[in-house]
């Protein structure tokens, strides 16, 4: 699907669903730039609009369709016989957490970024993209104001999206706390080793993204006009905060692992001082019947009148006095 904008220098609606075969008349318009977005687009809309129309270079297109792990940006300046204009390749990753199955799963946002036009791809819907699609729909000033001012609105919602997904993962390691305390069972632990698994994944995503809108932050790259620096910065200062969000969720998975652990090893004591007291308890009990199970001819014992009796009252009277003995220490 192929969705794409017009706008004035003035930030206006100007055109909306531009024929594929008119985007070249109004790139060389000056007074016009034109926002392309393209979602699970097909192979001959990817090469009608990334190489027939703005002849992007071959590796930035191969780096838009394959899937890029890592968060990057590029800048691309036209060789000789190049035919397309200045741009930024930019490959972003937008996340959603599924409390469910406690997954996060990523989106990748790829964005080619130049000085009258801007480009946006990706194979799944983007909650960053409906949004700003649904603000130049209703022709929202502030949003056409260039394609930078553009780009800075997407990437700032990809942020604040981050933020529904992390409140996500904190409730969820507060249930996983209260239930280390409560249970040690084996679903615990694998609950936890999997939040564990999914922040890792998160900071590594976030790690490399906080690196690229630094670059943003610090005016690195002409084709974003100074006054909007301090708004890319402010992007930044968001993903910084998220950055140490995740540090702090890993650390907290960090200190509830030590509670399962703890917890775990405590109860096996315990498992295992009840049997110790068991044991013990019941020696008297095992050495005097061992002792009388022998049935030798020879032990005068059995020849005794009373012998059933006192053996048995032997073995009541050491089990209590061992009894009482461990409750007087409070080891029962």
């Amino acid at each position: 699907m192929i969705r794409s904008f017009a706008f004035t220098t003035q930030g206006r609606a100007h055109t909306q669903d531009i024929d594929m075969f008119l985007m070249p008349t109004i790139l060389v318009d000056t007074n016009l730039f034109l926002w392309v977005d393209l979602e699970k687009p097909t192979a001959a809309e990817t090469t009608g609009v990334l190489e027939n129309v703005f002849h992007f270079h071959p590796l930035s297109i191969q780096d838009c369709v394959a899937p890029s792990p890592v968060p990057k940006v590029e800048e691309y300046n036209p060789q000789e016989n190049d035919q397309f204009a200045p741009y930024l390749f930019i490959v972003i990753h937008a996340v959603d957490y599924n409390q469910k199955d406690d997954v996060f799963r990523t989106s990748e946002l790829n964005f080619f970024l130049g000085k009258n036009f801007l480009v946006t791809y990706h194979d799944v819907p983007l909650k960053s993209t409906q949004s700003t699609v649904d603000r130049c729909q209703k022709k929202a000033l502030n949003v056409g104001r260039g394609p930078d001012r553009l780009a800075h609105t997407i990437l700032d919602a990809i942020v604040d999206n981050y933020k529904p997904a992390l409140d996500e993962l904190a409730s969820e390691i507060a249930n996983l706390e209260s239930d280390a305390l409560e249970t040690t069972g084996p679903e615990i632990l694998a609950k936890i080793i999997a939040l564990k698994k999914e922040v890792f994944n998160l900071r590594r995503i976030i790690g490399p993204q906080r690196a690229v809108l630094a670059r943003f932050a610090h005016g690195e790259f002409k084709l974003i006009r100074p006054h909007l620096v301090p708004y890319f910065r402010d992007i930044y200062d968001g993903i910084f905060q998220i950055e140490e969000m995740a540090h702090s969720y890993t650390d907290s998975l960090t200190a509830v692992l030590q509670v399962y652990l703890t917890m775990s090893s405590n109860r096996t004591g315990e498992v295992v001082k009840l049997l110790t007291i068991i044991t013990v308890i019941t020696t008297p009990l095992m050495m005097i019947g061992t002792w009388y199970g022998m049935n030798f001819k020879n032990m005068p014992e059995l020849d005794a009148r009373h012998g059933y009796a006192v053996a048995a009252s032997t073995m009541l009277i050491s089990t209590a006095a061992t009894f009482y003995y461990f409750k007087r220490k409070k080891w029962l």
